[in-house]
């Protein structure tokens, strides 16, 4: 009998360690997913940023050339071509 209730002790002692093994991973799991969501939002925002500041770039690059220079002729004249047809199609739109 004596076996058995020293069994049992042992049992128990190992299952308040897993529950509390259990509660700590469950706390660190949170911290994770925390961490997770924070990072996810910054890389987002990051993301955002990098688009905003490519088209700033693109946006920089067509007045320069307008200007003159003749590094980016190509992508001016493509630009201007393209808000050509834009205008000439509200315009078909208007005569409609």
């Amino acid at each position: 009998m004596s076996k058995l209730v020293t069994s049992v002790e042992s049992l128990e002692v190992n299952l308040k360690k897993l529950i509390s093994n259990y509660e700590d991973l469950k706390i660190q799991h949170n911290d994770l997913k925390n961490q997770f969501n924070s990072k996810s939002n910054s890389i987002s925002e990051l993301n955002s940023e990098i688009e905003r500041l490519r088209q700033e770039n693109k946006t920089l690059r067509t007045a320069n050339a307008m200007l003159g220079s003749t590094e980016h002729k190509r992508e001016t004249k493509l630009k201007i071509n393209s808000l050509i047809k834009e205008i000439d199609t509200c315009i078909i739109q208007l005569a409609e």
